[in-house]
This record gives structure tokens, C-alpha cells and sequence, in this order.
């Protein structure tokens, strides 16, 4: 019975270790910083003077408008609901801890079959987008990711789709 248990054991950890290791971001998708288009710098910059804002409800007002996928309702007409208590209220917390203006770390593009559901669902290019702390704060570089839509019949811009790291 103990040689069997063993057996299922080192079964599990090999298969959590593969999930890990497929889950992992590799970096063999990265590109260099130079290669990140003009409209993802943009909305990411975006997304920094949003998290700059006043309040936690004045940022996640104006974050509506570059927001998408996931982060927005299946309609497409309002945040996620728990967004605003959650993800974006992390990122409004800690953004005082980052750089400004913004120092990219790392880039790393992916295709993605689709993020988000309903009619707010959208595919195309991932850019996930590590940014550094301030010189002297502990802490690793975070990731925020921005999707460059593809052949959705409204959303044409790109959308920040991954946020809640900073």
C-alpha cells in the first residue's frame, strides 16, 4: 500500500510540475522594448496617469475606457463589477511604489484566442509588459497586459486585460 501511495504521489508531483512549467511565461516570446507599438505604449501610459488619479472612483472611472476583455462586463458597458474592490484597487494602492515615467523591464507578446466573454470578448496579440519599482524600493518588476484586438466588429484599440500585479 505504501509503495502504491509513492507511486500516486510522485504521479501528482510530476504532473503539478508540467502544469507549472507549461503555465510558466516563457521568455522566449519576449521582444525588446523598441518593438512594443506606439498604441500599446500609449495605453499603457494611459493606464499609469489613470492610477495617478485623485481617487480609487475617479480611476476607475476614466480606466473604463482603455479596460477590456475580462475586465469589463460580457456587454462591454461597465468595469467587471468586482474590479474596482479588487485588481484595480491593488494597482491604485501600489502605484506609488513604481517608476514614473515608466521603466519597461521586459515585454513578452503571445497570440490569445480570446479574453473576456459576450460581446466585450476580444482575441489578437497579448503584450504583457513588465514595469520596475522606484530606485530603493523592494520588490520585483510587475506585469500589466494589453491586448491589440483583431477582427472584432467595435473594439478596434488596444485594452489593458491584465492588471492586479502592482
Amino acid at each position: 500500500m505504501k509503495k502504491m501511495l509513492s507511486v500516486v504521489l510522485v504521479f501528482l508531483l510530476i504532473g503539478s510540475f508540467s502544469s507549472f512549467e507549461a503555465s510558466a511565461q516563457g521568455k522566449q516570446d519576449d521582444i525588446s522594448v523598441n518593438q512594443l507599438p506606439a498604441e500599446v505604449l500609449q495605453v499603457l501610459n494611459d493606464y499609469a496617469t489613470i492610477l495617478s488619479s485623485e481617487t480609487l472612483e475617479k480611476c476607475a472611472e476614466t480606466f473604463f475606457a482603455i479596460a477590456g476583455g475580462g475586465l469589463v462586463n460580457p456587454a462591454g458597458t461597465a468595469l467587471d463589477i468586482d474590479l474596482p474592490r479588487f485588481s484595480l484597487k491593488k494597482d491604485f494602492e501600489n502605484f506609488k511604489f513604481y517608476a514614473m515615467p515608466l521603466e519597461i523591464t521586459r515585454v513578452n507578446k503571445r497570440r490569445s484566442n480570446g479574453d473576456g466573454y459576450g460581446e466585450s470578448a476580444i482575441a489578437g496579440w497579448v503584450y504583457k509588459i513588465w514595469i520596475a519599482k522606484k530606485k530603493g524600493t523592494a520588490g520585483m518588476p510587475a506585469p500589466i497586459s494589453i491586448m491589440v484586438p483583431e477582427n472584432h466588429p467595435t473594439i478596434k484599440t488596444p485594452k489593458v486585460i491584465g492588471i492586479g500585479s502592482l
